[in-house]
């Protein structure tokens, strides 16, 4: 539905259609609330459109790409085959534009309104939407605020979608180019250079930290790297980026290594990806009084802001930038608006994925996070080696690690690198989420041959007793 003359009030108004807004609306419009939804751009925001699933659309495609450079191990011949970048990431866009399709199909049959254009707030419970060269006023006793995210410049490293390219940038290559500085090896660096090096650009990882994927366990970025070399990718870690000098012909970097050395690496482009910064600026959280920190909104455990009526969810509330997170978040605090007393949001189980190959994918703590916590733990490790599903579909390298309480034998973190990780890991959140022992974890049959039976052989581990290792 859109917006009309006349119809300006509503029970909520939720600022921005991504994984946290659109959800809110829906669900706020399923427990009877007069609903509308304002959005600058695209239904679905982000990480629908230029973020998560066209990502790993193309992530689809790359696998493909390096399964079939590796076909003669399964008797497939693959001489003369060609891998062009292009037809991949027109896929990526139509099925962005499919699922963004969908959004709007969800909002028409829960009567959720769609006001296109941009929000702000110009006092408690109105706003002011500017969109098509008109201004139109709403109003609502409660407004959600889920403006999202965007990429975050260095200050010598500025972003123009040319030479230096952000991960909006990246999705809208037609052609890999020769070669690619990535710098920042999170979640985001890795899973573009896994593409980028796939379609055969030379590929350079650059990170200021000393291992790639620094916020995951030590031991799932070590093989990950391992197999970024295998592929002929260059890592470079406990970087200091000096200097970045774009011209024509492409991006000039001069940086010292992790011994002191002065590096230099000239390349055709430059993709940044050193995190994120919230979209707070220009919402009139000012006008209205409402708290940031560092330019994410302040919010209390029910998501409330400190103005009445108003809430944030999302990136721009902080704590992890995750879709998933930003979608649970919406639930929780339209039903508690609702009077509906949600369980709330345990911000320790909330699991991390990436979704390069092998994939990474974990919850709760590392065993760096247990030993500075004091906690008393036992580590179980079991290699994908054991697991025959594995062995028999090529893809043998990696573990599933569990960290467990040694008094309570409860769940304290799983760490997983390997194919179908991202998938494996809602077993682990599950258990944590009903505070399961791994003695229950293993105690659940696993069918055979899959890998989910590392799952129990990696809780069977951490009691010191794998079967088959």
């Amino acid at each position: 539905m859109t917006a009309k003359p006349g119809e300006g009030t509503f029970d909520l108004i939720v600022i921005g259609s991504g994984p946290g807004g659109y959800v809110a609306a829906i669900r706020a419009a399923q427990l009877g609330m007069k609903v509308a939804c304002v959005e600058v751009d695209k239904l679905g925001g982000v990480c629908l459109n230029i973020g998560c699933i066209p990502t790993k659309a193309l992530l689809s495609s790359a696998l493909l790409v390096n399964e079939m450079k590796v076909g003669e191990r399964h008797g497939i011949r693959t001489q003369g085959l060609t891998f062009d970048l292009g037809p991949a990431q027109e896929r990526s866009r139509k099925v962005a534009k499919q699922m963004n399709r969908g959004i709007a199909g969800l909002f028409k049959k829960n009567k959720v309104t769609h006001v296109q254009g941009y929000g702000r707030l110009t006092g408690r419970g109105k706003l002011e939407v500017d969109g098509q060269g008109k201004k139109t006023d709403l109003q609502a006793e409660h407004v959600i605020l889920a403006s999202g995210s965007r990429p975050k410049d260095l200050p010598f490293l500025k972003i123009d979608e040319d030479r230096v390219i952000s991960s909006t940038g990246a999705l809208m290559q037609e052609r890999a180019p020769a070669t690619l500085a990535v710098v920042g090896a999170g979640a985001v660096g890795m899973e573009f250079a896994d593409v980028f090096n796939a379609y055969g650009s030379k590929v350079s990882i650059i990170e200021a930290l000393e291992r790639v994927l620094p916020l995951e366990d030590r031991d799932c970025a070590t093989v990950v790297e391992r197999a970024f070399k295998k592929r002929g990718v260059d890592v470079f870690t406990g970087v200091q980026l000096e200097t970045a000098e774009v011209h024509k012909q492409g991006v000039h970097l001069m940086f010292k290594d992790s011994t002191g050395a002065t590096q230099q690496l000239d390349v055709e482009q430059v993709l940044s990806a050193v995190g994120r910064v919230p979209n707070t600026e220009d919402l009139g959280l000012d006008r209205v009084g409402v708290i940031t920190e560092r330019g994410f909104i302040v919010v209390d455990e029910h998501l409330r802001t400190n103005v009445k009526g108003i809430y944030a969810i999302g990136d721009c509330a902080g704590h992890q930038l995750l879709a998933h997170k930003a979608a649970h978040e919406g639930i929780v605090c339209v039903e508690r608006i609702a009077g509906q007393g949600h369980g709330g949001i345990d911000y320790r189980n909330v699991p991390n994925c990436t979704y390069c190959q092998p994939e990474v994918a974990s919850v709760g703590v590392t065993e760096e996070q247990a030993k500075e916590e004091g906690m008393d733990f036992q580590v179980g490790k079991f290699p994908w080696a054991g697991i025959g599903r594995a062995v028999a579909a090529g893809h043998a390298d990696g573990f599933i690690k569990v960290i467990r309480d040694r008094r309570y034998s409860e769940v304290l973190g799983a760490h997983i690198v390997g194919q179908h990780a991202t998938e494996l890991i809602a077993e682990f959140v599950i258990g944590r989420h009903l505070e399961s022992t791994v003695e229950e974890m293993e105690k659940a049959i696993h069918p055979h041959p899959t890998l989910s039976e590392g799952v129990a052989e990696a809780a069977l581990a951490a009691l010191g007793r794998p079967i088959h290792i």
